[in-house]
């Protein structure tokens, strides 16, 4: 598969970290990233697997941040501990990013700004 949505080509799936791909239970510091999230580890090594183009997505690497530096060297050590391997981290999306995974989010239809799940 080489299309975007496949993400064998040039885009990407941002994956947030904290409460999505590792257990969150409120800021502990910089060098604290809680406990795997099985279903979402499992299924990122899936995706790397694929072909697919996986970027970490955190705020803790935005720049200005306390501790970014430290914190892009936590996440990679995690990575390498978690996933097998190190992956891209950012703090923004761009054109190429085709999905993104977060506790937080809320799925829109496409210019209409409404809900996809339908509630008001």
């Amino acid at each position: 598969m080489n299309d975007t949505h496949g993400c064998t080509g040039k885009g990407w799936i941002g994956v947030d970290l904290d409460g999505t791909l590792a257990e969150y239970h409120g800021w502990k510091g910089p060098e604290h990233i809680g406990s795997p999230v099985p279903l979402m580890v499992e299924r990122v090594k899936r995706w790397i697997t694929e072909g697919r183009r996986v970027r970490i997505m955190t705020a803790r690497v935005a720049p200005g941040k306390p501790d970014s530096g430290l914190c892009r060297e936590v996440i990679n050590t995690w990575c390498v501990t978690h996933l097998g391997r190190p992956l891209p981290i950012t703090h923004e999306k761009d054109h190429m990013m085709v999905e993104l995974w977060d506790d937080r989010c809320v799925q829109v239809i496409p210019n209409t700004g409404v809900r996809a799940d339908g509630r008001p």
